[in-house]
C-alpha cells in the first residue's frame, strides 16, 4: 500500500494512524484469541503502516508520525483490558521509534483521547451498560460524572490536535503522548 501511494502521489511525509479499535470484551470472556484480535486491531494496523513508513521516511531524512492511540492503554477498564494492553503497546512504540528515529528526522507523537463522541464510544458504553447491569443512559452519566470538563470531546477536537501535532508548529515535540480526556485523569507523566 504505501509503495503504490507513494508511486502514485510522491513521498508520504506525515502518517496520522487513527486505526480501528479493538472490541469491548468482559474479562470473563477474554481468551488468548481474544488478546490476539485486539492486538490485530489497534497495535498491528499502526505497527503494519509504521514500520515500512519509518524506513522511508528516515532515508529522506524527515517525516512525522501521528498515533491516535486512546486513554485505555493508561486507566484499565473491565471491558477494554485486552484493547487497553493494545494501546499501551502503542505508547511505548510512540516513545521507542521517536527516540530511535530522532536523529534521522523523524517525528513520532501519540495523543490519548478520553470518551470522544463517536460511535466506537457508544458501543464501549453499551458494553459498560451490560456488564454493569444499567442502561446505556446511566453508563454515559456515569461516564460524563467522572469528566471535570462535564463534556465528551467532539471529534473535531482531536483532529485539531492530530493537524498542530503534524505541523511545524510542533517541530520540538516527539516521543511524547498527549492526553486529551477532559481532565478523567489529572496526572503528572
Amino acid at each position: 500500500m504505501i509503495a503504490t501511494m507513494e508511486r502514485e502521489l510522491g513521498p508520504i511525509d506525515i502518517l496520522v494512524n487513527s486505526a480501528g479499535a479493538a472490541k469491548r470484551t468482559p474479562p470473563d470472556d477474554l481468551d488468548p484469541a481474544a488478546w490476539r484480535t485486539a492486538m490485530d486491531a489497534k497495535f498491528f494496523t499502526y505497527i503494519h503502516a509504521i514500520d515500512p513508513l519509518i524506513k522511508r521516511m528516515a532515508a529522506r531524512g524527515r517525516g512525522i508520525i501521528v498515533n491516535v492511540i486512546g486513554n485505555g492503554g493508561k486507566i484499565a477498564s473491565p471491558t477494554h483490558i485486552a484493547g487497553g494492553a493494545a494501546n499501551a503497546a502503542l505508547m511505548l512504540a510512540t516513545a521507542g521509534l521517536a527516540n530511535a528515529y530522532a536523529t534521522r528526522g523523524i517525528r513520532v507523537v501519540g495523543i490519548n483521547p478520553g470518551l470522544t463522541n463517536t460511535d466506537r464510544v457508544a458501543e464501549g458504553l453499551r458494553a459498560e451498560a451490560r456488564l454493569t447491569g444499567t442502561s446505556p443512559e446511566e453508563a454515559l452519566k456515569r461516564a460524563l460524572a467522572r469528566i471535570p470538563l462535564g463534556r465528551m470531546a467532539e471529534p473535531q477536537e482531536i483532529a485539531r490536535v492530530v493537524c498542530f501535532l503534524a505541523s511545524a508548529q510542533a517541530s520540538y515535540i516527539s516521543g511524547a503522548t498527549i492526553t486529551m480526556d477532559g481532565v478523567a485523569t489529572p496526572t503528572v507523566v
